[in-house]
């Protein structure tokens, strides 16, 4: 699919789904992140079933991902994010510093293992001496998990539009399935906010129940590692300006 096609279908989905009557809310930053089993000849990536009786997106496969949380701010890491990536994910954003690039960084691990038990990171170094108390960071401490941010790349941002009920400023990474360390079982279930998942090629996803964003996340995820999936890639950035999706590189 070309840019302009992308442009156009967003587009067509900013106007059915615009509540002119809502007000114009401040996008949270939120980050998400991406799976990817890369050993067979086509990739695979891990989706998760939303419960249907969710307020916000019931029923629609998704990637794991939400807000930042201050726990997010203070945990410790082993590794440092790419330079590229860290450029890209300071460029256009109020007040940029690297604590918010390792901040949204380390939302999406932790956003991963609440909604799916999966803990990202490394055991070669044991557990962190210490983690926010009252946080999922706990866990990673007490399985013997450090955080790591060096595999993560940053591969695409995107605002939801004006005129929404909720909105995010929303940083997508990807990194390799070789980089789980751990996995609690039971968090996956009938009552959970994930009820199943799936390792599905990137055709199969397209095919299912989807947020029109990752839609679009999917097709530049596709392009990204037909072009060798190195972090000097540029960065996609959507928004809507003037009333019309953009797309811009970072």
């Amino acid at each position: 699919m070309t840019d302009i096609e992308t442009l156009a279908r967003m587009d067509r989905l900013v106007s059915a789904e615009t509540n002119p009557k809502a007000p114009t809310l401040r996008p949270a930053d939120a980050a998400t992140l991406i799976i990817i089993d890369r050993k067979g000849k086509s990739p695979k990536v891990l989706m998760g079933k939303r419960h249907a009786g969710l307020k916000f997106m019931p029923g629609k496969f998704v990637f794991p991902g939400g807000r930042i949380e201050a726990g997010d701010r203070s945990m410790t890491v082993t590794g440092a994010l790419h330079p590229r990536a860290e450029q890209a994910l300071m460029a256009r954003v109020t007040r940029p510093s690297t604590q918010r690039s390792r901040a949204l960084a380390l939302a999406a691990i932790r956003e991963t293992f609440e909604e799916t038990g999966l803990l990202l990171g490394t055991k070669d170094y044991g557990g962190p001496e210490r983690a926010p108390v009252g946080t999922a960071w706990t866990a990673f401490q007490e399985r013997g998990v450090f955080p790591d941010l060096e595999p993560l790349h940053f591969i695409g941002r995107a605002i939801t539009p004006p005129k929404r009920i909720r909105r995010f400023d929303t940083r997508f990474f990807a990194v390799d399935r070789t980089a789980i360390a751990d996995e609690v079982e039971g968090v996956i279930g009938p009552e959970a906010e994930l009820v199943e998942l799936a390792w599905v090629t990137i055709a199969q996803a397209k095919a299912l129940d989807l947020p029109p964003i990752t839609t679009v996340i999917l097709d530049e995820l596709e392009a990204r590692i037909a072009a060798g999936f190195g972090p000097q890639l540029p960065v996609p950035f959507f928004h809507q300006q003037r009333g019309r999706f953009v797309r811009e590189l970072l």
